[in-house]
């Protein structure tokens, strides 16, 4: 027989362990209330862009360093960069939007506006180890006008007051510092890592380098592993930046340069570039049907960079007259939860090289007035549900079509 006090000691045992188990829980739930609360830091600030590019010891003949002074010279150049998505890396309406809907974080002009002059704070320090809260002081140099020029010409071609190109130059304009590859100007914004202790998705946003070098059948990646890649085996200006014959200045020798463009998701002809796409029924007597898609022409993901970027892929049957009696539809993308923690969850995304198929199978009355079956691909530059939950109104289409193909099935009454 249990003596009574054993009972009173058992019973406060008990209590201590709902109080504990109980404070354990409060604290849990509190801590992950923070998660989903607290300011979203997505990436590492790497050394290479904590800080925008100083320009205190730019050479004087670059004067204000506006775009269109470099043009007086290289006026090829220059209306070819006029024409990208890195001249409009400031003024871009859904940048703004997105950039004002997280926060307005300083981090992010040092690659969206990368000269210390394009800002209208100079960054004194930082409050925090991870950098993302800089002291910032008012900035007397700034230049609005020069902030809207985005990646301008001195973004990528001055550093530590030398101006920097493919070939070396004792110019009385302005000497040229000779760089080993233009790949490493890429890497100050592009490699972008991932290596905190609550991030647990392969590649960060804008992490395209960390794409290229660990390949797709890496399992992970980790910014260490990849911070002494040689630039030289990217490939980035080899793709983005095409080779042409021409002079650097009016009137100079024709040598071999690369335009200005970088043309990427933005691009429609640049995306059906990097796809192949074929569609087939898989039987004539099937109601089943195969569309396979392969990336063949980046050594990254397509998409790469935010991952709001996708594909859809659509295969429906067309009647008599090309109305629509069945459709369905799939979506290629990277799926990413943010919170409580950063997860990758499923990416369907294109990796170099390796095709992927979806198959689509019809059944139903409609099948019976089918004409045809027609296939369709289409590039998404952001999602639906972003553009609502941000509050912007696109002016500009967010999707367009790169692949169209009609299967024809023949007559339904002939069977």
């Amino acid at each position: 027989m249990v003596e009574p006090y054993h009972y009173v000691e058992l019973e406060n045992c008990m209590k201590r362990k709902t109080i504990i188990l109980g404070v354990g829980l409060l604290a849990l739930a509190a801590f992950l209330g923070w998660r989903f609360v607290r300011p979203l830091n997505i990436f590492v600030v790497a050394p290479a862009f904590e800080r925008p590019v100083d320009t205190s010891a730019a050479p004087a003949s670059l004067g204000d360093l506006k775009a269109e002074s470099c043009g007086e010279c290289h006026a090829d150049f220059y209306d070819e960069w006029r024409t990208s998505m890195h001249s409009q890396a400031w003024t871009d309406p859904y940048f703004q939007a997105d950039w004002q809907f997280d926060g307005s974080q300083q981090v992010c002009k040092n690659c969206h506006t990368p000269l210390d002059r394009q800002q209208e704070h100079r960054v004194l320090g930082f409050r925090d180890d991870e950098k993302w809260d800089p002291i910032l002081a008012p900035n007397p140099d700034f230049d609005p006008d020069l902030q809207h020029q985005g990646v301008t010409c001195a973004a990528c071609h001055l550093r530590e007051g030398r101006i920097l190109g493919p070939y070396g130059s004792q110019s009385d304009a302005h000497p040229v510092e000779r760089i080993s590859s233009g790949n490493q100007v890429c890497i100050q914004c592009h490699l972008v890592g991932g290596e905190r202790w609550d991030t647990f998705f392969r590649f960060p946003p804008c992490g395209t380098v960390a794409e290229i070098r660990t390949g797709a059948d890496e399992p992970t990646t980790r910014i260490g592993d990849i911070q002494g890649v040689d630039p030289a085996t990217l490939g980035c200006v080899e793709c983005y930046m095409p080779a042409v014959e021409r002079p650097l200045v009016a009137g100079g020798e024709p040598r071999l340069t690369r335009q200005h463009l970088w043309r990427g998701g933005h691009d429609p002809e640049m995306v059906r570039q990097a796809v192949e796409v074929g569609f087939e029924r898989m039987s004539d007597k099937s109601d089943r049907y195969r569309l396979t898609i392969t990336n063949v022409g980046a050594a990254h993901y397509v998409p790469t960079g935010t991952p709001d970027r996708h594909f859809v892929l659509s295969v429906r049957l067309l009647d008599q007259d090309g109305a629509v009696l069945a459709e369905e539809e799939r979506v290629l993308k990277r799926t990413v939860m943010w919170r409580p923690f950063i997860v990758d969850l499923w990416d369907t995304r294109l990796p170099p090289g390796r095709p992927r198929s979806e198959e689509f199978d019809f059944s139903g009355a409609e099948l019976e007035r089918a004409w045809t079956a027609e296939a369709v691909v289409r590039y998404g530059l952001v999602e639906e549900a972003r553009l609502k939950r941000i509050g912007y109104q696109s002016e500009e289409p967010t999707t367009y079509e790169i692949y169209r193909k009609r299967l024809p099935l023949g007559d339904p009454r002939a069977g």
